[in-house]
């Protein structure tokens, strides 16, 4: 598992992720020429917020990869 510690809306939150979900949305990232925050910050607006973020982000990354 990898820690990862963001600001969202000015709030500091730890995320953990397994490894090939991290690496994945670092590919990610880079491809789109974004922040790996504000990507994290993407998902958390637009997630259901009943919903784990952790899990929004796993779910994200796996919807890039089917649609690629």
């Amino acid at each position: 598992m990898k820690k990862i510690s963001v600001s969202l809306s000015g709030h500091q939150t730890s995320i953990s992720l397994e490894e090939e979900f991290f690496a994945a949305l670092q590919e990610i990232a880079k491809k789109e020429n974004k922040s790996i925050a504000s990507i994290i910050e993407h998902i958390d607006d637009n997630r259901d917020p009943d919903s784990n973020l952790s899990s929004a982000i796993r779910i994200w990354v796996l919807k890039k990869y089917q649609k690629a």
